[in-house]
């Protein structure tokens, strides 16, 4: 069908090597679309609850959506979708390049994969035709030399990997997927579940394309509206020659830029590593997804100091907010550095930068010693000590060992005070954007379906950044409702991050490839939809409210200086605003979607199979 989908997914069970292809779930996809929605209905249905993150049981899945591998601007995008090892939640964590319009053309909107693998292997994929192949000689490679070596031996220079790393195969809960040597799926472990599975790649070359209803009036519509509203769009400005650095200046006007873990919003040597030091001191070229027209990405190059030499995609915000003024690091080269390492390891750059800073805090309150840290003057602002810190996390040698799987898990093994130091929701590391001086951010936090995430909600963007209140709980559950239902659409379809595209325009763009009709209403509907979907996913797995939580720090530690000065964020406040968002959604007071709620949200084949309804 000329529909945007290859109408294949493609089944593997690693335990007995079996393959088959069997046709996508129609009717799922007309209720989910693709990416995150139809791959939640997939993992609902094919995972029983209860498993453990980590045996053969769970099931590991890489989606695409309709758009993908089109002309759509800025859908040339994958997800990867399991249950979470390190937050025991639904997981979904995405990553940009080549690879999702690669396993498009290779003939399959989907990879279902079951079991574990007797030995480490591969899973290669051309034109159709899919096999498991022998990975020995690649278990122990970093990310950079098995891409390498899987264009070598399949003889396919354009082959497009994705892979986990050594941190994966040591099963590091902040271990992500690594395609196109510095795109990462790096949230929530997912690295770690292929490597429990013996799983080190899936590879795939493929010329099949991708067919459309109409495609003389969908390269018009397409080439029309990446002008407008890409190129041109307001929402845009700046992003094209500068992406999301540019947001470092922004944090730092508000005091929310996290510094030196969590104990600061304001950063003195911001400057060094902001946009203007990357576009002065270590941007090679500019860099950009397939077929995107916002080249948001760079290639930057340390071309002095200790690290020269060293290179990365990027960085991007919350890879320098995280490792970079939160560690105290006042080099954009060290922070350079510290990526490359994660690239080549398989380490999520956010989660590993939050337990370097936290391992740093520890250390300068005396938690930690060099006993613990092989060495190494883990003072914050030491170059050097953190550049060394990813591979002592992936090998997991000394205090790495510990971090290997997160804050939350290294705290309760390390004692001592360390379990009240820890910024975390649902044991996933907070990203770049300190609560304290944007409210609204600690309830989009609590709420995120995959642990701590500003890709579900960002209201800081109408209040820190805007001229909204933003201590004002008043708004914020709102607020958030509406990006989580916006956002569910969009990793649906699985827009860039980066493009602010609107319920109109999604319309269109699913119309013109699908050929089916799509206005607003229908779109929310789906949103609504797939929220409540991975809600009732999580529910089932046993969280309620208890688990929406607010770090202790942020309650009962006020900032201390500049426009976030003396500010917290309220537990009263919280509270509200997290029994209104409840409220908003129809859910009960734990947090969990009554019966009513999903039967409205045309999810009613899923009630009997929530033990909490009964």
């Amino acid at each position: 069908m000329a529909d945007g989908y290859t109408g294949k997914v493609l089944r593997v069970d690693l335990t007995s090597e079996k393959i088959a292809t069997e046709p996508i779930n129609r009717e799922w996809a007309k209720r989910f679309i693709g990416g995150k929605g139809l791959g939640a209905r997939y993992l609902f249905e094919e995972l029983k609850p209860g498993v453990d993150p980590l045996s053969s049981d769970n099931v590991l899945m890489i989606w695409t959506g309709p758009l993908v591998g089109t002309m759509v601007p800025l859908t040339s995008r994958y997800v990867v979708i399991t249950k979470s090892p390190q937050t025991g939640t639904f997981l979904d964590s995405y990553a940009g390049g080549y690879f999702g319009p690669e396993l498009k053309y290779a003939g399959f909107d989907g990879v279902i994969i079951k079991g574990k693998a007797s030995k480490p292997v591969y899973l290669w994929i051309k034109d159709g035709k899919p096999e498991i192949r022998d990975a020995k000689n690649l278990w122990g490679k970093d990310n950079f030399k098995t891409e390498a070596l899987i264009r070598k031996e399949t003889g396919e220079s354009h082959a497009r990997v994705a892979s986990t790393g050594p941190a994966g195969e040591k099963l590091s809960l902040i271990a992500g997927v690594t395609s196109d040597l510095t795109r990462n799926a790096g949230r929530g472990g997912g690295g770690a579940v292929f490597g429990s599975k013996n799983l080190k790649a899936i590879a795939c070359r493929g010329t099949m394309g991708v067919e459309v209803p109409n495609i003389d009036e969908f390269v018009k519509m397409s080439k029309e509206m990446l002008l407008k509203d890409v190129v041109e769009n307001p929402d845009h400005a700046g992003s094209i020659t500068d992406g999301t650095p540019i947001i470092v200046d922004m944090s730092q006007n508000a005091a929310i830029l996290p510094t030196r873990d969590w104990s600061s919003g304001e950063f003195e040597g911001s400057a060094e590593i902001n946009s203007d030091a990357i576009k002065t001191r270590v941007l090679v070229r500019r860099k950009a997804c397939m077929g995107c027209g916002l080249a948001c990405g760079s290639w930057s190059k340390a071309r002095k100091g200790m690290f020269k030499g060293a290179s990365t995609e990027g960085p991007e915000y919350e890879t320098i907010g995280l490792s970079g003024s939160n560690c105290g690091i006042k080099s954009i080269e060290a922070i350079i550095k510290f990526a490359e390492e994660c690239d080549k390891l398989g380490l999520d750059t956010m989660s590993a930068g939050s337990v370097t800073a936290f391992a740093m805090d520890l250390y300068e309150r005396k938690i930690l010693t060099k006993k613990d840290t092989g060495g190494l003057d883990l003072k914050f602002g030491n170059e050097e000590a953190f550049a060394k810190m990813p591979a002592m996390i992936a090998s997991r040698e000394h205090i790495g060992d510990a971090l290997a799987d997160g804050s939350k898990r290294a705290a309760r093994k390390i004692g001592k005070g360390a379990e009240k130091l820890v910024i975390e929701s649902k044991g996933s590391e907070y990203p770049a954007y300190d609560p304290r001086g944007s409210i609204g951010m600690a309830l989009a936090y609590a709420t995120s379906d995959r642990g701590a995430d500003h890709n579900r909600a960002w209201p800081v963007a109408q209040d820190a950044y805007g001229s909204g209140d933003p201590w004002n709980p008043d708004g914020k559950a709102a607020i958030c409702v509406e990006d989580n239902t916006r956002t569910s659409v969009k990793w649906s379809f699985i827009f860039c991050d980066f493009y602010a595209v609107s319920f109109k325009n999604m319309a269109k763009y699913y119309t013109a490839v699908t050929g089916a009709p799509a206005d607003e209403e229908s779109l929310r509907s789906i949103g609504k939809r797939v929220w409540n979907l991975t809600r009732a996913f999580n529910a089932r797995e046993g969280f309620t409210r208890k688990d929406d939580n607010l770090p202790e720090r942020m309650e009962k530690e006020p900032l201390q200086s500049g426009k976030t000065k003396g500010k917290a964020v309220p537990r009263a406040d919280f509270e509200k605003m997290l029994s209104e968002y409840y409220k908003l959604w129809n859910w009960d007071d734990q947090g969990r979607p009554t019966k009513q709620t999903l039967q409205e949200a045309g999810l009613g084949d899923i009630v009997g199979k929530l033990p909490y309804l009964k």
